[in-house]
């Protein structure tokens, strides 16, 4: 497939009365998002936290408590998100959530649905919040879907800023690079863009940042949030020529279409103005990377 339309969410964190009002939200997204287009759904990075809610406020008010409790919802979470990628015949990434581990810790983890199928990267490089105070432990290894709507690569909100993650999953064969991002300052959330450009600029390929919106001041995991949807490319030829294909309105809930023609993506990479991707290994010194799993979804 050469063009694909995706949808970016602008998420609003939101109370909520029981998983029933849950998977209206979520049911209603989607909708708007397929009757947009949109083959390819991006939620955020720890949307998932607003099921908190539903346990009340004592749990959703413990940060401890409150990582604990949804692991009793994530299963049919995960359900829901499955049904609705079949019946649509979508690709949708869920919201990311801290997944309960063998050894009891818990690791921030992105799941991809297709219309049959799953997949999962977890989150590599904690920030000092996620290291200090939530205690969520770094993941494991790297991931690049071979789907049929092109290779899919995703970092989660700060990996984004470590170029040689997202090198390597351009390695493998990455078009698109998806990032769930949750900041709750404005300097947080231009850092993240600015690493989303960055990285489009430097391998060839189209990022898409997707992040959580509002204030939930009940939740002191997503109390604060700050940010706007953007898809970004290359500046070269076929491309704007700032790099930026679409962006949303600060802080605004709503989703973000645009349109991806991952063919430019081939022939930038091919015969651009520049050739970054291509002359990335004649820097000196440039490092040896480690591999990247390719997965059939």
């Amino acid at each position: 497939m050469a063009s694909l339309r995706i949808a970016a969410a602008q998420y609003p964190i939101d109370r909520l009365s029981d998983l029933a009002s849950f998977e209206m939200k979520l049911s209603q997204w989607v909708a708007e998002a397929v009757d947009g287009g949109a083959k390819l759904l991006v939620f955020p990075e720890y949307g998932s936290m607003e099921l908190a809610s539903i346990f009340g406020d004592k749990i959703a008010s413990d940060l401890a408590r409150s990582i604990a409790a949804i692991q009793d919802l994530l299963p049919e979470v995960d359900a829901l998100h499955a049904a609705l990628a079949r019946k649509h015949g979508i690709y949708i990434l869920a919201a990311s959530a801290p997944v309960r581990q063998i050894d009891g810790g818990f690791v921030n983890t992105a799941r991809l649905f297709a219309p049959h199928g799953v997949g999962a990267q977890e989150k590599l490089v904690m920030t000092r919040f996620e290291r200090e105070t939530w205690k969520i432990a770094p993941g494991r290894g790297l991931r690049v879907f071979d789907t049929a709507i092109g290779r899919i690569g995703v970092s989660i909100c700060y990996d984004a800023e470590f170029p040689l993650i997202v090198r390597t999953l351009a390695e493998a064969g990455a078009q698109m690079i998806l990032v769930p991002s949750c900041t709750d300052t404005l300097a947080g959330y231009h850092r993240v863009r600015l690493a989303c450009a960055a990285r489009a600029l430097e391998n060839q390929c189209y990022v898409v940042q997707a992040p959580t919106v509002g204030a939930a001041p009940w939740s002191p995991a997503v109390d604060i949030n700050i940010g706007a949807a953007g898809v970004f490319s290359t500046p070269d030829a076929g491309m704007p020529d700032d790099g930026v294909i679409a962006t949303g309105r600060l802080d605004e809930p709503a989703w973000v279409f645009a349109d991806l023609d991952l063919a430019r993506i081939d022939a930038v990479r091919r015969a651009g103005q520049v050739l970054n991707f291509a002359h990335w290994r004649d820097q000196p010194g440039a490092p040896v990377l480690p591999r990247a799993d390719v997965v059939k979804l």
